[in-house]
């Protein structure tokens, strides 16, 4: 009984651990360099968000697009960046410089084609949004509903 607790204590304090940094994975950004989430993303007091999405994804792109309409205005406000990780895989990520460059998004776009990062970060669904300052992961979200932007500035600012 003794070793099932302690398994059980090693599994949640491991799944805990894993939401608390970021973790070094490298992807591939839309002009085919590499980017390591862990090392690229770490200017000192700066916060980025990290926005997990799909062209399928209707959430998504809403989620996207309303923090798209706020966003010069925000950064004015605070020292933020928002990077859009595509989880689009062989099939639909063609989709994705095409749906970027119509909806006119600024965001850093990383592709997680084989969703390495979404696994080490344990994310079961999108739209997911992970806030970081400092490589250290301050704030998760998972799903949108309109007005959800404001949310999320908010904790951005109480960083």
């Amino acid at each position: 009984m003794k070793n099932v607790f302690f398994l059980i204590c090693c599994l949640v304090a491991t799944v805990s651990q894993a939401q608390s940094q970021m973790p070094n994975v490298q992807l591939k950004n839309l002009d085919n360099n590499y980017q390591n989430v862990y090392k690229d993303y770490a200017a000192k007091d700066k916060v980025y968000v990290f926005s997990f999405w799909a062209t399928w994804c209707a959430p998504c792109i809403s989620e996207l697009e309303a923090i798209k309409e706020n966003y010069a205005a925000w950064q004015e406000e605070v020292d933020f960046e928002v990077v859009a990780i595509s989880i689009d895989d062989s099939r639909t990520m063609r989709r994705i410089k095409p749906m970027i460059n119509g909806k006119g998004w600024e965001y850093e776009v990383l592709l997680d084609t084989n969703q390495e990062l979404k696994r080490a970060l344990q994310i079961n669904n999108i739209p997911h949004v992970i806030v970081v300052k400092n490589q250290k992961v301050e704030y998760v979200h998972n799903g949108y509903a309109e007005g959800g932007e404001e949310e999320l500035f908010e904790k951005i600012k109480s960083l």
